[in-house]
């Protein structure tokens, strides 16, 4: 049977067999590059936190006064979930690294 089959939505051909194995070099360089974005993505979080303390709410208006608050509080909240997801996926895609590593190196102790 072909490795591609047909998805039941439409009719393009979707390859099943991944042809890139899974290396503890490129987990390890999937790591550094999330570790990276994520570095880079709080230091945007500490710059737009830093700014928004800076610079206080000044408004007669209750109701404006919430919505700019929630708003402040929406962008801060989702720029730390990035900063964060990308911190998890660095530190899974290392500790993936180190377990390829340490298969490998117990495949070559039992032969």
């Amino acid at each position: 049977m072909n490795d591609k089959t047909t998805n039941q939505d439409s009719s393009v051909p979707i390859d099943e067999s991944p042809n890139k194995k899974i290396t503890p070099l490129r987990c390890f360089v999937g790591s550094a590059i999330s570790g990276g974005l994520s570095f880079a993505i709080y230091l945007l979080f500490s710059s737009i936190s830093q700014t928004y303390a800076a610079k206080p709410l000044v408004m007669s208006s209750a109701l404006a006064l919430r919505i700019s608050v929630a708003v402040r509080t929406l962008v801060t909240g989702v720029v730390a979930l990035g900063a964060s997801v990308f911190a998890f996926v660095a530190m899974g895609l290392f500790l993936l690294g180190i377990q390829l590593v340490v298969q490998r190196f117990k495949e070559s102790n039992e032969q």
